[in-house]
């Protein structure tokens, strides 16, 4: 079975952006080795956990948040991203019983249960309101690949042969600053397309975090079939032709994308 191939795009955090009380329940959550790699496995584990147990429970417990620490430079100071597990679920949840599907998740899951479960979530402590975490499955937004260049600060980690991860990481300001600009040009030249909403929406998120913070583009399993990845460069290619009036470059620069990604996303929809 092929499990789902998921990416994050998360933002971390130095400790004075954290409230005493939040920063207890992050120090409390750590793994003691603070090692990403042992961390993608718990939470790999915690996901299986929760589609595999037979009670009608379908939101997370607390004992699932993971933090992950970071540094930019040996020694620098420490920086957290919790990957809250919990409040993105609560967000999800409401989305869902708010939406289309709730009549469905409703027979599925009995009222009570829900109301239940939403009320233990809601009166976990700690949980913090700005998420620092975005993931994706089955392949990465394009809008991501504007916030980072193949010369950034990037992490290979492989084992048996295998690549399990990229992270590439960039510090906030520089995120915002180039998610800024392509915003400028696009909309300038190509308001109409979807990227121009998505990258709206990705640079409010962004801004809204400290200076001091680092953003990391984490690609996750999916590394190993694109790894090495040239999706950032034909990212920028393709926006600077589009700012040129190169309309064929950028649509070669397009095509190169999608030659690469959708294999990927057309797993999504294989038995």
């Amino acid at each position: 079975m092929q499990l789902p191939f998921v990416s994050s795009l998360r933002v971390y955090l130095p400790q004075e952006s954290y409230t005493a009380e939040e920063m207890r329940y992050l120090q409390s959550r750590l793994d003691p080795e603070h090692n990403p790699v042992s961390v993608d496995a718990q939470e790999l584990a915690d996901s299986l956990g929760r589609v595999s147990r037979s009670t009608a429970n379908p939101v997370p417990t607390t004992n699932v948040d993971r933090v992950r620490v970071f540094s930019m430079v040996d020694g620098g100071p420490l920086l957290y991203a919790p990957n809250q597990v919990v409040t993105r679920s609560l967000a999800a949840t409401a989305e869902l019983l708010s939406g289309p599907m709730a009549q469905l998740a409703k027979l599925v899951v009995p009222d009570v249960e829900w109301d239940r479960n939403l009320e233990r979530l809601a009166a976990a402590s700690g949980q913090g309101t700005a998420l620092q975490t975005r993931t994706s499955t089955w392949g990465i937004p394009f809008s991501w690949f504007t916030l980072v260049y193949a010369n950034d600060r990037m992490e290979v980690i492989e084992a048996n042969g295998r690549v399990l991860t990229v992270r590439i990481q960039v510090p906030v300001p520089v995120a915002v600053g180039r998610a800024g600009r392509t915003l400028k040009m696009l909309a300038e030249m190509a308001p109409e397309l979807d990227l121009f909403e998505e990258l709206d929406e990705l640079h409010g998120w962004l801004d809204g975090f400290s200076d001091a913070g680092v953003v990391e583009l984490d690609y996750g399993p999916v590394a190993n079939r694109v790894h090495p990845d040239e999706s950032p460069a034909d990212v920028h290619a393709g926006l600077q032709c589009l700012a040129d009036g190169d309309l064929t470059g950028a649509a070669a620069a397009y095509q190169r994308l999608a030659r690469r990604w959708t294999p990927v996303r057309s797993l999504a929809r294989a038995n």
